[in-house]
């Protein structure tokens, strides 16, 4: 029995983004909310309020428009897949159908870099997509509870995203 095609939903994404963080794919209860990040356990809205300065426990369209008005970007590497539940090690890699990158990285020119959240973020990305060698690439820990750090490690690790350049 073949798994159900699942589809992402639009990148969330303002003017002039500097920052764009991408997952995998969204989980379930993200795809049935058609909300980025929905299930109460992922620390991802708590981690950006953190370094944006807005409130987590705000209106979803509060925490994007803070978001988006920071210069940050939110998508996803996958538009298509086949997968039961929410694991990235659920998804069957002969149905991963990517977003399209370079539409998007054609009309966010101001784009600098480019965060994984997770690895298997990461992993597709290079697999499928492998954008423009122009941006910069980091990988950050998954803020999904199934990444089992602490959220006081996986904050401190999502600092750089907010850290003065390096020269």
């Amino acid at each position: 029995m073949t798994s159900p095609t699942l589809e992402s939903f639009p990148p969330l994404v303002g003017a002039n983004p500097r920052i764009l963080i991408l997952g995998n794919m969204p989980g379930v209860a993200s795809l049935r909310a058609q909300r980025y990040y929905w299930y109460d356990r992922n620390a991802f809205w708590r981690i950006t309020a953190a370094l944006f300065d807005f409130d987590p426990a705000s209106a979803y369209d509060e925490r994007v428009a803070a978001l988006t008005g920071a210069g940050v970007a939110v998508w996803d590497v996958l538009k298509h897949c086949r997968r039961v539940g929410s694991l990235d090690s659920a998804v069957e890699p002969d149905s991963m159908v990517p977003n399209d990158f370079v539409a998007f990285f054609e009309t966010h020119r101001t784009l600098t870099h480019v965060y994984f959240n997770g690895a298997a973020a990461e992993r597709n990305y290079a697999r499928l997509v492998g954008g423009p060698d122009t941006l910069g690439y980091t990988r950050l820990p998954s803020t999904s509870p199934a990444q089992t750090m602490s959220f006081d490690a996986k904050l401190d690790a999502w600092r750089q995203i907010t850290a003065p350049a390096r020269t």
